[in-house]
């Protein structure tokens, strides 16, 4: 599509520095175009307070703010903790956000009648290539506006600069201008002294953590916290019902009060190049290790290991923006099979970052203490020398065949 035939757009809209810029930009570089802006609620929180004042002061016509958080959850979140999705220890808190964005991105544009759909990734993260594949699975028939890849901007401290010749607000400074993202699952952190690995994050100065705090300033005395699970999915919470996004914000505050869920890592992003990123995912790391131990007693050996298999699979889909992909419906179906017995209750002690195992239990459960005991059981402990016998032939046959040839 031509530029000049652009007349409306929908912006994916944060009130960030990025997006706070873009509105005015649209406007004149694309023929002062109707600028529709769209904010996707995945738990955010205050980030969303005052944006369509913002939004309309900064020239778009409209705000739409759409509460995601439980399509978020139920939709993408739990698929991947059924699957033990990630991706190079990162529990994929911005990979999974994108694609339930996009679906809203593509809905409302064509409710409006948009002609092109716009973001605010640049050219060098991975947000561009999720946004984009989801995009094109929802609206293949719409332009994609990407002002990273136009614009003459070459940094954040240029962004700054235009949203200050603009008279656009800012809620940062350049001093303190990490990219962050952040939603009910995690918070990231990138940027500024964290792009050098060899500096430490300031983990305990006051304002750099935002779910919780550092190991070093969580309490000194362990707390005990129980999860029950059906069918993989988390139902309660220290014995209380709950729907899985209210149990991810249980575990978000006790996890972030115990100095739970920090990872520092340089990770391979999907571009071809390394990005250090340091994550806070309080509640997401809880589960996940409940959910791991859980399975220990519930999926026998192949399942498990062909599970750990998929994982690794389903996490670099999810990561590389592949979330509507056949192979990613297929693998999400396996995933469901493998849970049917993933029933039962976990029991964990928090003590300064620390996640300790302290109990599990499953009626689907299939470890016994009959066969494991020490003591007296019911095994037959002289049917494993036939096994033996039968597993190591290949090695006797191969040894007797090298011994042949060393006469």
């Amino acid at each position: 599509m031509k530029k000049e035939d652009i007349k409306k757009v929908v912006l994916a809209y944060s009130g960030g520095l990025d997006t706070s810029i873009i509105i005015p930009w649209l406007k004149e570089n694309y023929n002062n175009c109707e600028v529709i802006a769209v904010s996707g609620n995945v738990g955010q929180g205050t980030e969303l307070d005052g944006l369509e004042e913002k939004a309309k002061k900064t020239g778009a016509s409209k705000l739409y703010v759409v509460d995601l958080t439980d399509e978020y959850v139920n939709d993408y979140i739990m698929p991947c903790l059924k699957a033990d999705a990630q991706y190079e220890q990162y529990l994929l808190g911005t990979s999974h956000a994108r694609p339930v964005i996009a679906k809203a991105l593509a809905e409302i544009a064509h409710k409006e009648g948009a002609d092109a759909i716009c973001h605010g990734c640049t050219g060098k993260g991975n947000d561009q290539v999720r946004f984009e594949l989801a995009l094109k699975h929802f609206a293949p028939e719409l332009a994609i506006i990407a002002p990273w890849r136009e614009w003459n901007i070459k940094s954040r401290d240029e962004e700054i600069d235009y949203a200050e010749a603009h008279h656009i607000p800012l809620k940062i400074n350049r001093e303190t201008n990490y990219s962050k993202d952040k939603n009910l699952w995690h918070l990231s952190h990138e940027g500024l002294d964290l792009e050098d690995p060899g500096n430490e994050p300031q983990y305990e100065k006051p304002g750099f953590l935002e779910m919780g705090v550092s190991p070093v300033d969580a309490p000194d005395t362990p707390e005990y916290i129980t999860l029950d699970f059906e069918k993989g999915v988390p139902t309660a919470f220290n014995g209380k019902k709950m729907t899985p996004k209210e149990i991810v914000l249980a575990c978000n505050e006790v996890g972030g009060k115990n100095g739970i869920g920090l990872l520092d890592i340089v990770e391979n992003r999907l571009v071809g190049m390394k990005s250090r990123g340091v994550y806070e995912t309080p509640g997401g790391t809880i589960l996940y290790a409940a959910h791991d131990y859980l399975e220990t007693i519930t999926l026998d050996k192949d399942t498990m290991h062909e599970k750990e298999r998929v994982a690794l699979t389903m996490g670099e889909l999810v990561y590389n923006g592949k979330w509507f992909t056949p192979l990613r419906e297929a693998l999400s179906a396996f995933v469901d099979k493998t849970q049917e017995t993933v029933n039962g209750t976990v029991k964990l002690k928090l003590y300064k970052g620390n996640i300790i195992k302290a109990g599990v239990w499953s009626k689907d459960s299939l470890y016994s203490d009959d066969l494991a005991t020490f003591g007296e059981s019911d095994y037959d402990q002289k049917d494993s020398a036939g096994f033996i016998n039968l597993y190591g032939l290949p090695i006797k046959v191969q040894a007797l065949k090298d011994a042949k040839k060393l006469k």
